[in-house]
């Protein structure tokens, strides 16, 4: 096993890698495209909201987004431990819940300061910014230890304490991938049984309940260690029959929530069974929608799929790679474009332009980030030549650019692939 010099036991699961694939360009254009449609879904009553996925279906943008964070953490975290062992894994999954943290603590600063610049009470109760604004003191100690989240902003926390169980988490993964799967299955299903929750300020309530919506985040990581013994099955004919005829079951019910000549033409109990969906706890329905976009997905996007180059999906690649300053920049435009809605306009053609141009900020801001870390890489890689130059002869300065060439590719992985 590839990581049998790492570790003192032999491994069931084989680590993912990258090594002579490249980075696969598809989870990040999927990332790239839920952060978009998670802002627009976060715009109330945006007509663009229509092109996301939870208007045609029981699931949405957030399930494709923690799937995906559990695929990126299993690469990026695998290929820390082939290079740097368990402790260059725990260092990494550190740092980055630190980042997040911070980025938690900036985002919630952010919604305090817009919300007072604005003014009013509606935009305050509606961010669940009053209690911020009102009790400062008690509201920041609790959103230190996670307690307390300004709407919007639940998602941060979950990753912060994922990221820190991480490294265990993988441990088991490339030892007992199935049993731990099915460990985290069993919490999942009692969540549903016994309403199992983690303590939230000033109320209880979860968007995410981390309890519930660990699974997913386990089954991404689950997929990247064991997908090649499963993707057989997925990418059967069987199982895409199945997940179209869940689809398409799926969308009627969900356009029979929005379209009453519809609604009539279905069974009242059915229809009254399926709706609310609950989200706070990732309801079975919506797993299972999910799971058949997944399988979906998998028939229909080739690895070397030509839609990757178009700009479109070039732009969502890019937001996709930096998705932890997209995400928080996306809930400050989201808010933004909420404020603009109800002060200057909440026609289609303002809706429609706050959304492009929500988009188009997001895709920017990832553009600028690439540059610069390219410019840092350029830089970080010079350095090292000018150093080697100094210090040995010039075959081994030329052995030192061979070595900067060949690390940038797992430099970017690591820096941007997971959240």
């Amino acid at each position: 096993m590839l990581l049998r010099a790492a570790t003192s036991s032999p491994l069931v699961g084989e680590p993912p890698q990258l090594n002579g694939e490249g980075r696969d360009l598809r989870i990040d254009a999927c990332r790239g495209i839920a952060l978009w449609f998670i802002f627009l879904d976060h715009v109330p009553h945006n007509i663009a909201s229509w092109l996301t996925l939870r208007n045609y279906g029981f699931s949405d943008a957030a399930e494709v987004f923690m799937f995906l964070s559990g695929v990126t953490c299993a690469l990026a975290y695998s290929r820390a431990l082939r290079h740097e062992g368990w402790s260059g894994v725990i260092n990494r999954t550190l740092r980055r819940s630190w980042d997040i943290y911070v980025a938690f603590l900036l985002l919630m600063l952010a919604s305090a300061i817009l919300v007072h610049l604005v003014g009013g009470d509606r935009p305050a109760h509606e961010s669940n910014t009053r209690i911020l604004l009102d009790q400062p003191g008690a509201t920041l100690a609790h959103a230190a230890i996670l307690l307390y989240r300004p709407v919007n902003t639940d998602v941060l926390p979950i990753f912060v304490l994922f990221h820190l169980l991480f490294a265990p988490l993988l441990w088991l993964l490339l030892r007992v991938p199935n049993v731990t799967l099915g460990a985290s299955l069993a919490v999942y299903a009692l969540v549903h049984v016994f309403g199992w929750t983690v303590p939230a300020w000033p109320n209880s309530h979860w968007a995410f309940n981390p309890v519930a919506w660990q699974f997913l985040i386990v089954l991404g990581a689950w997929w990247m260690i064991e997908g090649k013994r499963v993707k057989p099955w997925a990418t059967s004919r069987g199982a895409l029959v199945l997940a179209g005829l869940y689809l398409f079951f799926s969308l009627v019910i969900a356009l029979s929530w929005h379209i009453k000549p519809l609604e009539a033409l279905l069974p009242q109990a059915l229809t009254q069974l399926l709706q609310p969906m609950d989200k706070s706890n990732l309801d079975p329905l919506r797993l299972l929608h999910f799971l058949a976009i997944a399988i979906l997905a998998v028939w229909l996007i080739p690895r070397n799929w030509r839609g990757l180059v178009t700009p479109v999906m070039r732009a969502a690649i890019q937001c996709g790679q930096n998705s932890l300053p997209i995400y928080c920049l996306g809930v400050l435009l989201a808010f933004a474009s909420h404020m603009a809605l109800l002060e200057i306009s909440n026609g289609f053609a303002m809706q429609i332009a706050l959304s492009v141009g929500g988009i188009m900020a997001m895709t920017a801001a990832a553009t600028l980030l690439n540059l610069i870390s390219i410019k840092t890489k350029k830089k970080s890689a010079i350095d090292g030549v000018l150093l080697a130059e100094n210090q040995q002869p010039t075959m081994m300065a030329q052995s030192a650019v061979d070595k900067i060439r060949a690390g940038s590719q797992h430099r970017s992985t690591m820096g941007q692939l997971y959240f």
